[in-house]
């Protein structure tokens, strides 16, 4: 006879859990979509070049740019062809990569990336989002276009890891031990910004921290649960982009960091973030961001390695609509972007004044 107290034990488990949605294992999405030589070229370029950037062996300026988020994958590749011949023309001084956001943290509720949910309508389809993300970034690369995007999910990068080129933290993870371990154990080099109060120190103790080796859980490959255990990453440095009282992009910063890294017995080396809190969250700031620290670079030696800007085919922002046909092609759903035509003059008139310098 049935005990009757195991009948009516209550469920103490998976209480707000609606349904769980197996995915793939990152190495079957990487075999449907494979790495091709020529993506695998232009990332490995990159990733050493920027860590030649931040040994202070390579003197060019290296520059993140693109959208605050990408939403419209055909947008995006548009975007990228018109960066790729910029990246060649440039190349002798600026390393030129594509800003491709796929995840975006929410400070309460909203549109949480390509990623997530790719179909822009809440029905987070995230299979659909890693294939849709890494078919995208294989495109942008095979250009000879490098990309940056900030790691978000400790899962994710599994699925994306061979395609990026510069890894960073955001502002509200950068103190975050998951984030700091990760970093620790990825194979580019990583960036993490000062924490959203504006302070430094938290980013630096992050670059201490993923310089280390770290265990902590994950999954590997085929898509089992697994201690991760990394050797450490050497190469990271700070991006500042303001906080709460205010930009940090000017020079007392820049000395206030680079104090701060070598007391850490850190490599000093500083990007800057022309958006968020440097721009007062006005993307039209972002044009007087860049050409003050273009100034900095251009007066005397600095530690300034790089500069981060949010752009797109077309300025400003848009609402995401529920008559998705109405959208704007080529307008940012999340931050307010820098058009194309601003966009190209900022990088030729850079490129110009460091020939110069």
């Amino acid at each position: 006879m049935p005990n009757s107290h195991e009948d009516h034990q209550p469920q103490v488990a998976n209480l707000h859990v609606r349904e769980f949605q197996p995915l793939l294992a990152p190495l079957e999405l990487k075999a449907q979509l494979p790495l091709r030589p020529e993506a695998a070229q232009t990332v490995t370029r990159a990733r050493d070049a920027i860590r030649a950037m931040v040994r202070g062996d390579d003197q060019r300026l290296l520059v993140v740019i693109g959208p605050c988020s990408i939403h419209d994958p055909e947008a995006a590749l548009d975007y990228a062809r018109r960066l790729a011949r910029l990246h060649d023309q440039l190349g002798d001084q600026l390393l030129i990569m594509m800003r491709t956001y796929l995840e975006k943290p929410r400070t309460t509720v909203g549109w949480r990336g390509l990623i997530n949910d790719p179909r822009l309508d809440g029905s987070f389809d995230m299979q659909t989002g890693l294939a849709t993300a890494r078919s995208m970034l294989l495109e942008i690369n095979a250009l000879g276009l490098p990309v940056a995007t900030e790691m978000l999910d400790p899962i994710s990068p599994q699925y994306l890891d061979d395609q990026i080129s510069l890894a960073t933290i955001g502002a509200r993870t950068t103190e975050a031990q998951t984030h700091r371990a990760l970093a620790s154990g990825v194979s580019m080099p990583v960036g993490f910004k000062n924490g959203t109060d504006g302070g430094i120190q938290v980013a630096v103790n992050a670059c201490v921290a993923a310089a280390g080796s770290h265990s902590f859980l994950g999954v590997t490959e085929d898509g089992r649960s697994a201690v991760v255990k990394t050797t450490g990453n050497p190469d990271s440095f700070v991006i500042l982009r303001g906080g709460r009282h205010g930009p940090n992009y000017y020079e007392e910063y820049v000395v206030q960091a680079t104090r701060l890294m070598r007391e850490a017995n850190l490599q000093p080396a500083v990007m800057v973030d022309c958006s968020h809190a440097n721009a007062e969250n006005d993307f039209r700031r972002q044009e007087t961001v860049w050409y003050r620290v273009v100034e900095q670079i251009v007066a005397h030696p600095t530690p300034i390695i790089g500069l981060m800007v949010e752009s797109n085919l077309h300025e400003g922002k848009q609402p995401l609509l529920a008559d998705r046909s109405a959208l704007k092609y080529g307008v940012s759903l999340t931050d307010g972007c820098i058009g194309w035509e601003t966009t190209e003059r900022l990088l030729v008139e850079t490129h110009h004044a460091l020939t110069k310098r």
